[in-house]
């Protein structure tokens, strides 16, 4: 808490200062609630509703027209993945005259379901929303993650066949266009002008778990499918490849610890396949 002054005179609530991008507040309210669901500790509870609410945008959809030159898919995503870990969680809800939690996330669910895209790569999410900003030509797998991810779990709290529908559609793009391995290794992403055939074969610990805590969530949807339980599985297996081969129980980002090329976000990655981690255990108990 000691990187955030949205709380302090002068700052804007749900941001964080530079070099932090806004996504990873989203995040970082992510692990707020967290903090709150598994210790009960209410200290940070105030400040987690004021940010949240403070960046949901004209439209109640995690829009904020402040953050245009830099919102893609997978930003918006994870403020929507914040506000259905506070709907699943049972965090306090919002005053009655403001957005609550659950709608929050299905109004960013539903901008990005209207956004997907079969004029190339047979469909997808983009990685950016906007045409002006650097990356649109790209399709993303944690874009497209984030949107598996919240079909799923939206599924699993409404029990709305709808939204299952699009998770499967979301995980079966994946897999068909070569984003994810037929041993479930998860890659970075791919371009819409070479019609994603040049798939960038780097892998992030936080495309593995937003695919996981998804999955789970379908085992659970699916009421105990075998099939879906063997993706978890495949899915928790290829992750090993993530943790040190020397120094036991140790998470490395393999796609640039060893050769210190981390950023700012790099080095944020880790923390969510751990979290999600955690919160597949409670979809899929014997992981």
């Amino acid at each position: 808490m000691s990187f955030y002054n949205g709380n302090q005179p002068g700052g804007i609530p749900g941001n964080l200062p530079a070099p932090y991008y806004w996504w990873e507040c989203g995040a970082m309210f992510g692990s707020l609630l967290d903090y709150y669901y598994y210790t009960g500790d209410d200290q940070y509870n105030d400040l987690v509703t004021e940010g949240m609410l403070f960046q949901v945008g004209p439209n109640n959809d995690y829009m904020t027209p402040n953050q245009t030159k830099t919102e893609g898919n997978d930003d918006q995503g994870f403020w929507g993945m914040a506000a259905m870990s506070a709907a699943e969680q049972k965090f306090p809800n919002p005053p009655s005259d403001k957005p609550q939690w659950l709608a929050l996330a299905q109004a960013v669910f539903n901008t990005q379901a209207l956004r997907w895209d079969t004029q190339f790569c047979n469909g997808g999410l983009r990685w950016q929303i906007f045409t002006f900003n650097t990356g649109y030509d790209y399709k993303n797998t944690i874009s497209n993650g984030v949107f598996f991810n919240l079909g799923a779990r939206l599924a699993m709290y409404t029990g709305n066949q709808t939204y299952a529908d699009w998770a499967e559609k979301a995980w079966d793009w994946t897999a068909s266009v070569g984003m994810m391995s037929q041993d479930y290794h998860f890659f970075d992403g791919a371009h819409t002008t070479l019609n994603c055939s040049d798939v960038n074969k780097q892998q992030w610990t936080y495309n593995a778990g937003v695919y996981l805590l998804g999955a789970a969530n379908m085992y659970n949807f699916t009421n105990g499918s075998d099939i879906w339980r063997d993706r978890v599985n495949n899915i928790l297996n290829s992750s090993n490849i993530f943790y040190s081969p020397t120094v036991p129980n140790v998470m490395v980002e393999i796609a640039c610890e060893p050769f210190n090329t981390c950023d700012t976000d790099n080095w944020s990655f880790k923390a969510y396949l751990s979290r999600w981690m955690a919160a597949t255990t409670k979809m899929a108990p014997w992981t």
